[in-house]
């Protein structure tokens, strides 16, 4: 079982320390979150996320270009896998989300995660004048767009949201045939998206009991789609695992990736990264293999 550790609810001044810590315990990947921006009116927004609907972020929260940023611990670290959790790639031109994730890869040595979605905030899309109802498609077709860019020596595209003659996009990225794309999302929609378009699904915070439906859907949409399952790899956010023992049983339930959250607020947050490594087994030498 690969643990990776989100940033999320860390301020972002400790970042880098934690992700070097990260890197040197041997925690395989660093998941950030993203937004391009919060509106003022956030909090009257439902969230998918919690029970209670309410987003659990203040909108005056700080916000900086995950892969920009990513790209920066990039040169801090050695080994961690980097990714986003998750980007909101249809909010940009493919180009700008295609340039960001392949500066990463290639800065990083082959490191980054694609991690997108289409996003739950409306105001978010209003804000940049988008429409929030074809989100979906437009990420669709975002990442499709990319895939290409990444992989095709000239790209011409005719689409419903994007429209370009032939272009060169160089370099290319370390990984090949590129950067792992990872779609989250919660709706059988996403599930799809993951499974037609991506390289795998990362899920929102689940339990055992919670998580169980969803990757019964994907597992049935993966065979559907004839999907080899070796190709596709399955992270799911576990922030309150009981102890060791419950990783056997998501690798039971086929789970490839665990990312999880060992602190309940900034300070100390280091320091419980390290009690929860010896706890669980996570050793340097373990990430290299």
């Amino acid at each position: 079982m690969r643990i990776g550790v989100t940033l999320g609810l860390l301020h972002p001044a400790v970042w880098r320390d934690f992700a070097v810590e990260a890197d040197a315990l041997g925690y395989e990947s660093l998941w950030v979150p993203e937004h391009l921006v919060f509106t003022a009116d956030m909090a009257e927004s439902a969230y998918p996320g919690t029970s209670s609907g309410r987003p659990p972020v203040d909108p005056r929260a700080q916000l900086f270009d995950a892969p920009a940023f990513l790209t920066a611990i990039a040169e801090a670290t050695r080994q961690i896998r980097l990714g986003t959790y998750v980007y909101l790639f249809g909010l940009r031109h493919p180009f700008i989300g295609a340039r960001a994730f392949l500066t990463l890869d290639v800065l990083s040595g082959g490191r980054a995660v694609v991690g997108v979605g289409a996003g739950w905030l409306e105001s978010e899309w209003r804000a940049v004048g988008l429409d929030f109802a074809s989100r979906g498609r437009r990420l669709d077709e975002a990442v499709t767009v990319a895939r290409r860019l990444w992989t095709e020596q000239v790209v011409e595209h005719h689409g419903e949201f994007y429209d370009f003659e032939g272009v060169h996009f160089e370099p290319k990225p370390v990984q090949k045939p590129h950067p792992p794309i990872v779609a989250g999302g919660e709706s059988k929609a996403a599930l799809r998206r993951a499974v037609r378009l991506c390289d795998g699904w990362v899920s929102m915070p689940h339990t055992l009991e919670s998580a169980k439906p969803k990757l019964d859907l994907l597992h049935q949409l993966l065979e559907a789609e004839g999907r080899d399952r070796d190709s596709f790899e399955i992270t799911v956010s576990a922030f309150e695992l009981s102890g060791p023992d419950e990783v056997e049983e998501w690798e039971a339930l086929g789970v490839d990736r665990l990312i999880v959250r060992p602190y309940t607020r900034t300070t100390g947050a280091v320091d419980d990264l390290r009690v929860f490594a010896e706890r669980y087994g996570i050793t340097a030498s373990a990430a290299q293999d």
